[in-house]
């Protein structure tokens, strides 16, 4: 399957001092259900902010299907609007993603801003709010909204786009339980439809629950270890090196036990 995203040897930093990212080199196939994990720090957010052209390598080479992106190469109108047009965006904090008077204004900025026509966008917003079913929110002001409705809201806004690539950072934060598990299980529903999902985050669970090919970022901001999420999950030891699952204690009829623990909230 030909890959979609590579990056060779990428390396960035904030203000040229802070490192964020270290020699990252990874291909991502189309289609593929792909994770980023390690701890809070590691650059998670930084990777995804460069695969979606937001900043730039220091060094290195970042190529969406064979084209170079950079800050000249997105100068090139066409360039620009390919990558836009097929990439979709859900940040951690859906407060910074929601900006327009109403939620069906938030669904029809971004297929407006792509060149659909009017009728088409209003179609595509309708079925996207059906779809995740919150069509009561159509009127609603998004400074109305609970976390919850925000982080769904924030979902159709992107959707409206039909992307090909989604780019989903964190996708278990700031929400409540009934909220991540209908997140997670529409992650499933688009990657099955052939969308290539691209997430981060710390939690192991999502990683046994998504089985998505997984690299690691430690805490020198480079990869220290990729596979399937079976190869990942079944190495506690390389897990408690970098901090991802760690050692709980409790007592029990006075006794205290200890064993390693990980927070897994997702069941078969």
């Amino acid at each position: 399957m030909e890959n979609i995203i590579s990056l060779n040897n990428v390396n960035y930093s904030y203000f040229g001092k802070i490192p964020a990212l270290r020699n990252i080199t990874l291909e991502i196939a189309k289609g593929a259900m792909f994770a980023v994990i390690g701890q809070n720090g590691s650059g998670k957010t930084s990777l995804l902010n460069i695969i979606n052209g937001l900043i730039f390598p220091d060094a290195g080479d970042y190529f969406y299907k064979r084209i170079r992106i950079d800050e000249k190469s997105l100068g090139n109108k066409n360039i620009h609007n390919r990558l836009r047009g097929s990439m979709g965006y859900i940040f951690q904090n859906p407060d910074i993603q929601l900006f327009c008077p109403t939620v069906m204004d938030e669904l029809l900025f971004a297929p407006l801003q792509l060149g659909c026509s009017t009728d088409e966008s209003s179609e595509r917003a309708l079925q996207t709010l059906a779809a995740l079913g919150i069509s009561y929110l159509k009127d609603r002001s998004v400074t109305m909204l609970s976390g919850g409705e925000k982080k769904k809201v924030a979902i159709a806004s992107v959707l409206t786009m039909n992307p090909e690539i989604l780019l989903v950072d964190e996708p278990l934060a700031g929400i409540d339980p009934k909220t991540q598990t209908f997140f997670v299980e529409l992650l499933l529903e688009l990657n099955h439809a052939g969308k290539t999902i691209i997430f981060t985050t710390h939690h192991l669970d999502l990683i046994d629950h998504l089985q998505p090919q997984v690299v690691v970022l430690s805490d020198e901001h480079t990869i220290q270890k990729s596979g399937t999420a079976s190869e990942i999950l079944n190495d506690e030891e390389f897990l408690i090196s970098v901090n991802m699952i760690h050692e709980h204690a409790h007592r029990h009829d006075g006794e205290t036990h200890r064993h390693f623990h990980a927070h897994y909230v997702f069941h078969s």
